[in-house]
């Protein structure tokens, strides 16, 4: 969580790339990406039935759907430059709920993780939609292509695990 919070802040404040430590490079141009200042994500969808993410072109394009799944943004990587909205807008909501808590467990993914920056860009889309402005962000469809996670991290099976995460225990 706190690795998640100091993200928002650095990228609020200064704008970057980050992209975690456990990813390997695969070779491609992400030269792009950069070339303007729209905000760049990973849409990620999580199939709830099998305990596996689903492949991204199953589901970008319409081209699939269940009611089991579950869409997100991923905070890895995340491209933006400084004082983004969705940036600010994440880091507020964050900020609010870690400062209002009260001692109780926090759950990572809506607090500080990918369900607050999902939260916090689907009501910047709809604000944005209202006002009429074009888009300000971009999905990384090919993230894939361009790095991937080789290394098995022990938190991944353990209960510091988002999607494990269970707020009665």
């Amino acid at each position: 969580m706190r690795c998640d919070y100091f993200r928002l802040c650095y990228i609020f404040r200064h704008g970057g790339f980050y992209v975690d430590a456990d990813e390997v490079y695969q070779g491609g141009d992400c030269q792009s990406w950069f070339r303007d200042n729209r905000l760049k994500i990973q849409p990620l969808c999580y199939d709830t039935l099998s305990n596996t993410m689903v492949q991204t072109d199953l589901f970008i394009g319409n081209q699939a759907d269940s009611p089991d799944w579950i869409f997100y943004v991923n905070n890895n990587p995340l491209i933006a430059p400084a004082s983004h909205p969705v940036i600010r807008l994440a880091l507020v909501r964050s900020t609010r709920i870690l400062l209002s808590h009260g001692g109780e467990r926090l759950d990572i993914q809506s607090t500080t993780g990918p369900g607050n920056l999902t939260g916090s860009l689907v009501r910047h889309s709809i604000a944005s939609n209202f006002a009429g402005k074009a888009r300000d962000f971009l999905l990384l469809t090919n993230w894939n292509a361009m790095s991937i996670s080789q290394w098995p991290l022990s938190y991944r099976d353990d209960e510091r695990n988002w999607r494990l995460w269970n707020p009665t225990a």
